[in-house]
């Protein structure tokens, strides 16, 4: 198993993700929502249709915890599930390229889609669950869909506490990157200046420069100093951003802030670009679909989002010619491309063009052909905001994203193969085909896991049944890594000390496996598999194959 790497002066941008969806029940109006029941259902659903390792605890009453509630770990690509304040939270594999992160996103979005399909299989007409791919639900609620990346601890601390042009630099570039980060939408919410229609619905819900916190007073720059890894490693968590559903949107989303923080890492941020007031910037900036409006930088210039993008583009574009992505960045050449040729069109008010790329130009020209057809509608009227909400559906069936992509009128950027690859195995750079590898030996034996450790239970002969093996390595525990002693060993046992898995005390009662009807404390896991499958490798004929038995946040 590597180790983690000493003093890293740079570090490949690895990217993690986790999304909440909105969720309810159609129809059904509670004083306190329904999104309790909806996520509930779902999480349930997504046992049902997938191999996980975990359970859905079935108690009636209310999870004390309800921030991080009956995770589910992914055995088929190493990402999680779980319940996060009632909603639905996705949290995707470990990736170190751009294109992969767009390929497990819309796997993932696949795997939702089945489980929400299986819940409503089992519901009556009038009460179907619906499942929203966005960031706010219309009535002053928002909900993340948050990126991870890695950083040095170096670069997280001059960022955070040491350099505080580090931090204008990406406070401003985060304000004026929702030209392609944000979904679209209709109208205001949390008290914000009004608006008929928004680039961004983060927009009125970030209300300060920079905050550990992510359920209120959001910032723009998330403080929150949680690893997730071992040595001199750090992850700076994004809040700001919004869910897209367009690959090209989604593929600049996670390439371009890669890019930035790369640059931030090698000290090469320019102060030139730094606004005066990120915050006002960012406000104004979302209420402008025109792309017309200025903000202030420090030196008095007064700029559009996309001239400010530009003047990133061009600082990546020196840096990249020096070979600073080299290493950092996989294909940081066809992100710039991308990103050139979106700001260009922008530039240029090519919305045609845009609407196969980015997520808010694509809602607003829906919208905008609604407009011209039912001449009696306006930008208050319900039915628009409904066909807002109808966008970011997850049901193919009724997701208006979903009909365009069906017809071919959005870009396909990263191949089918390739989304279906990583809805079924995990991507082999990262820990998370360790991690995944050790959920399919362990089935049953799984007691605990976490993104950088897995502790199995072993049998009560033991003088020690506990084992951990730890993954304090994002890039380590790979394919390379772990190949080897998985291919050679004949027993769970036997893989494990070969992994080097260390000895743990028995833990308290409280800490471990619970029966299925209990509530999950923080933290904890299952190693029972409540209505799910254990994937279970086997030595002999078909050995180094699988068969089926029948972090965080908001």
């Amino acid at each position: 198993m590597s180790a983690v790497r000493e003093a890293p002066q740079t570090v490949p941008k690895l990217c993690g993700a986790d999304v909440e969806l909105g969720n309810f029940i159609a129809g059904v109006e509670r004083p306190a929502g329904t999104g309790r029941e909806a996520s509930r259902a779902l999480l349930r659903a997504l046992a049902s249709v997938t191999p996980v390792v975990g359970a859905v605890p079935d108690a009636p009453s209310r999870p004390l915890n309800r921030m991080d509630w009956a995770r589910l770990h992914l055995p088929a690509n190493g990402g999680c599930a779980y319940l996060d304040l009632d909603h639905l939270e996705l949290c995707l594999p470990e990736v170190t390229s751009a294109h992969d992160h767009v390929a497990a996103w819309h796997a993932m979005l696949r795997l939702a889609q089945a489980a929400l399909r299986a819940a409503n299989a089992e519901r009556p007409a009038d009460r179907r669950i619906e499942a929203l791919v966005n960031n706010s639900d219309g009535r002053g609620n928002s909900y993340g869909g948050h990126l991870n990346l890695l950083l040095t601890r170096a670069a997280w601390d001059n960022l955070i506490e040491r350099k505080p042009h580090h931090l204008a630099y990406l406070a401003a570039f985060q304000a004026s990157s929702l030209l392609y980060t944000g979904q679209g939408k209709v109208g205001r919410e949390n008290g914000a200046p009004p608006a008929r229609y928004q680039l961004s619905q983060r927009a009125d819900f970030i209300e300060m420069l920079i905050g550990p916190q992510t359920t209120c007073r959001r910032p723009l720059v998330n403080s929150r100093d949680e690893p997730l890894a071992g040595g001199p490693l750090a992850r700076l968590h994004v809040i700001s951003f919004d869910s897209t559903l367009c690959q090209g949107a989604s593929l600049l989303r996670v390439g371009v802030l890669q890019l930035i923080l790369a640059m931030l890492e090698a000290g090469a941020a320019e102060l030139r670009l730094a606004l005066d007031d990120p915050l006002a910037a960012l406000t104004a900036w979302s209420r402008d679909p025109l792309l017309e409006t200025r903000a202030d930088l420090l030196d008095g210039r007064a700029v559009t989002a996309v001239e400010l993008q530009l003047g990133f583009l061009e600082n990546a574009r020196r840096f990249g010619e020096r070979g600073g992505f080299d290493g950092v960045v996989p294909r940081a050449g066809d992100i710039l491309a991308l990103w050139e040729d979106t700001l260009e069109l922008l530039s240029r008010r090519e919305w045609s063009s845009l609407t196969r790329r980015l997520d808010w130009v694509l809602k607003l020209a829906m919208l905008e052909r609604a407009l011209r057809q039912r001449p009696e509608l306006d930008w208050e009227s319900p039915e628009l905001k409904y066909l807002d909400q109808l966008y970011a559906s997850l049901d193919p069936g009724t997701g208006l994203y979903w009909a365009w992509e069906r017809a071919g009128l959005v870009d396909a950027l990263v191949p089918e193969e390739r989304i279906r690859q990583l809805g079924e195995e995990p991507p082999q750079d990262t820990r998370a085909w360790g991690r995944a590898m050790l959920l399919r030996a362990g089935g049953q034996a799984v007691d605990r896991v976490d993104w950088d450790y897995v502790r199995f239970r072993l049998q009560e002969r033991s003088r020690t049944p506990y084992r951990r093996v730890s993954l304090p390595d994002p890039l380590g525990a790979t394919r390379a890594d772990f190949a080897p002693a998985l291919a050679e060993a004949d027993t769970l046992e036997e893989l494990l000390q070969s992994l080097g898995a260390a000895p743990e005390p028995t833990p308290p009662e409280y800490l471990r496996a619970k029966p299925s009807h209990a509530p999950l404390e923080a933290g904890c896991w299952w190693s029972e598999l409540s209505g799910a499958h254990a994937i279970v490798r086997r030595k002999g004929p078909g050995a180094g194959e699988t068969s089926t038995n029948g972090e965080e946040d908001e």
